[in-house]
């Protein structure tokens, strides 16, 4: 394809004139290959400059087995040589580039995970209060402790969705921690002088909590997305491995739920003052030390959370700084926000009733955990139902990472991912539903159940929870981005709070026929809506924006519209596929090169040092060898055509030379 271009400089030329055969030397000169690193790098074009996605049949499945497989060989080979210097720095890499990032989620998965593992704990020591009874504190209170503790995440995820994109990433990043760290003193702090006061003040600290970790969504999303490096080896990642990045942040939240079940269980033992160290009754003394010392615990965790943010964080808006570059514009981008709602409001029914769909099965599940293990260990003790809840915990981590493994495999990918998770939950609890009578008698029976419980939570993780974390955010343009992931996981969450209103009017069997329908209906909303993100430069997302917000969406000619990454409706219905065009993107990029070129002179040339310009990294040597003989060729060029008008335009100068020349030679 990069024939292409010097074939087009070459007919450019005029063939009738006595210099248009110097003229292709100097086009030739200038070697369009010094190009390709750049515009069709080895990671997702051939070697003769076809897009990854353009290939067919086996040789797409040839391409991208080998591309993928020769990509773990170089991951592996660099873990390796790494070791053998310090094999600690592996996991340092691992911490500083992933749980860094997702360390916000790790303390959201243990304080959220913690209220529901308290709930059963609380309904020991004051029966009457968290029991059946209510006889001590209202029950509309009890119920608004999860309903309140929802409100406020949802809050959360609206409000900082808008300040990531208003006054910056950063900005979220160390609110969020803040009022985390805020919710999380009130909560180990929190007391009442009667028991009703004291779960009032509980609730509040929780609501306040709440707000906290709705910002983390977006936030964390958006920072793991836009974290890597500038230049050449930061968009190589991104093509690579960005669902990766994202995923293996967001599964710190697993880890955190892991981290708070252990965490209970070893200070219920401790602090436990019956015969049996785990068996009932729990005194009120041992309940306010276990759940205490366990917010006490993770509070400082959120000390530190408040530190790195502020101190440490240096690059957060330097996305969202470009993308409002471009776009010329300040403050909150309100035409994108109006574009979104118009240009992709399917794609935001793709982000946000996904989510729907998963947040009913993952809090649906939750909340009727106690079902599962009622049929499996029938008359479990708390400590034994906290031991599967560890169990479960750990598949649901399995899950996590297998997830991350393959959500940028180009045969795998999101889309395929998300519709295999929702189907397979669709397939457990229709089963569930149906053989509910018989899967609770003893004997082989209850293994099914057990196989289904966990294995439910397996697919919700490897599938729709970790793929809707990550497309909500890259599916949308860097100065709307924050927003409209704060907004799909705000519709999410209202998923969460459905099944646990809902589930108070109805029994469990029901319950089983209830949910299966969220995984229909999440199946077929990925397939109509949700594009494949898998493999694309999210550098040609900005780029298409820029022309669909300027009002000339026909000028963009990328993969960002290739039907590989486009939904079956933008496909189908809106054909935004049709004005894809390799070979007119080709130039277009050479183009916008050229331009990024001129700026990186300029700003080399003005000592003022006023240019701060990140995407001058993609300048490498070849392409500036490339403008550097075009220069060239155009300073030739010129000269070309003005000794050609001055021999074809002034005939008395031409005679004048070839008298010099005859008197010379006489």
């Amino acid at each position: 394809m990069s024939d292409l271009i010097t074939e087009k400089s070459r007919h450019e030329q005029d063939d009738s004139s006595p210099y248009a055969s110097s003229a292709e030397t100097y086009a030739a000169e200038r070697n369009p290959a010094l190009l390709n690193d750049h515009l069709a790098p080895e990671d997702s074009y051939t070697s003769d400059g076809t897009y990854w996605a353009d290939l067919k049949g086996s040789e797409l499945r040839s391409w991208v087995n080998s591309q993928s497989n020769g990509e773990a060989a170089r991951e592996l080979r660099a873990i390796g040589a790494s070791m053998k210097v310090d094999p600690a720095i592996p996991i340092k890499q691992y911490f500083s580039r992933y749980a860094i990032n997702g360390m916000g989620l790790f303390v959201e998965g243990y304080v959220l995970f913690s209220i529901g593992n308290l709930s059963s704990l609380f309904k020991s020591a004051w029966p009457n209060c968290w029991g059946g009874t209510h006889a001590q504190c209202n029950e509309t209170l009890i119920s608004s402790v999860t309903y309140l503790e929802i409100v406020g995440i949802i809050i959360g995820q609206i409000l900082v969705g808008v300040e990531g994109d208003w006054i910056g990433r950063k900005f979220g990043l160390v609110q969020d921690a803040v009022v985390m760290l805020i919710g999380v003193i009130l909560l180990t702090s929190v007391w009442g002088s009667t028991l009703q006061g004291w779960v009032a003040a509980y609730t509040i600290s929780l609501f306040i909590y709440g707000i906290g970790v709705g910002g983390e969504y977006p936030m964390t999303s958006t920072r793991a997305l836009e974290s890597g490096p500038n230049g050449p080896a930061g968009t190589r990642d991104d093509r690579l491995h960005r669902g990766r990045n994202v995923v293996l942040a967001f599964l710190m939240q697993g880890w955190g739920q892991v981290f708070n079940q252990v965490v209970l269980m070893i200070l219920l033992v401790i602090f436990h003052d019956g015969p049996d160290r785990t068996a009932p009754p729990y005194s009120e003394k041992t309940v306010q030390l276990t759940y205490r010392v366990s917010f006490g615990i993770v509070a400082i965790l959120h000390a530190w959370l408040v530190y790195h943010r502020f101190y440490k964080i240096k690059d957060a808006d330097a996305e969202v700084r470009k993308a409002k570059k471009r776009q010329n514009t300040s403050g909150y981008d309100i035409q994108s926000l109006k574009l979104i709602n118009g240009h992709y409001w399917h794609r935001l029914v793709a982000t946000a009733g996904g989510w729907f769909f998963n947040d009913f099965f993952f809090y649906g599940n939750k909340i009727f955990a106690g079902v599962f293990i009622a049929v499996i260990k029938p008359g479990a003790s708390l400590f034994v139902t906290w031991e599967y809840n560890l169990l479960n915990c750990a598949v649901s981590l399995v899950g996590y990472y297998l997830a991350a493994f393959l959500i940028d495999h180009k045969f795998y990918g999101r889309v395929r991912m998300q519709q295999i998770g929702f189907f397979f939950d669709f397939i457990f609890f229709l089963f569930g539903a149906i053989f509910f009578k018989q899967l609770q008698e003893p004997g082989s029976h209850v293994k099914v159940f057990q196989f289904m419980y966990f294995m439910s939570s397996f697919f919700n993780q490897f599938g729709p929870n970790c793929v809707s974390f990550l497309v909500a955010a890259e599916c949308f343009p860097a100065s709307i981005r924050s927003t409209a992931h704060g907004v799909s996981a705000a519709v999410g969450k209202l998923g969460a709070l459905a099944p646990t209103i809902l589930y108070n009017y109805i029994d469990n069997q029901t319950k089983f026929w209830v949910v299966p329908w969220f995984g229909l209906g999440g199946v077929l909303v990925t397939w109509a809506f949700l594009p494949d993100t898998t493999g694309l430069d999210l550098r040609e997302q900005e780029r298409y924006w820029v022309c669909v917000r300027a009002g000339r969406e026909q000028d963009y000619h990328g993969i960002a519209i290739h039907p590989r990454h486009l939904s079956w409706y933008e496909r189908t219905v809106l054909k935004r596929q049709k004005y894809y065009d390799p070979v007119q993107d080709r130039l277009d990029r050479i183009d916008e090169l050229r331009v990024l070129y001129e700026s990186h002179l300029i700003a080399q040339a003005d000592e003022s040092g006023d240019h701060d310009h990140s995407d001058h990294a993609f300048i490498s040597p070849a392409i500036a060898e490339y403008f550097q003989k075009e220069s060239i060729d155009d300073k030739k060029r010129t000269q070309s055509k003005k000794e050609r008008a001055l021999h074809e335009e002034a005939p008395e100068v031409r005679m004048r030379s070839q008298l010099a020349e005859t008197l010379r030679d006489d």
